[in-house]
């Protein structure tokens, strides 16, 4: 994978994560800190899961749900052979 994945690739990636038990709910948190520090411009749903607490996985899945865009199938099949 040549390029970073788009925000909503990732997203489906972490939503994948969360459901088979491969990523906490703490990770998925992290990474919205980091995407809110390099955004010109934040979005709800980023601000949404940085506040999130660790054990609220549910509230988290439901805020990735939020992300928009389109999943680049390819980069997410790349990112979930990493985790198998």
């Amino acid at each position: 994978m040549s390029s970073t994945p788009n925000h909503r690739t990732l997203a489906e990636f972490y939503i994948q994560g969360l459901t088979q038990g491969f990523v906490t709910a703490a990770e998925v948190i992290k990474w919205a800190d980091e995407v809110i520090v390099a955004a010109e411009k934040t979005e709800d749903w980023m601000l949404d899961i940085s506040t999130s607490g660790e054990d609220d996985r549910m509230g988290v899945l439901h805020h990735l749900h939020a992300v928009q865009g389109q999943v680049d199938e390819a980069a997410l099949a790349t990112l979930l052979a990493g985790k198998k």
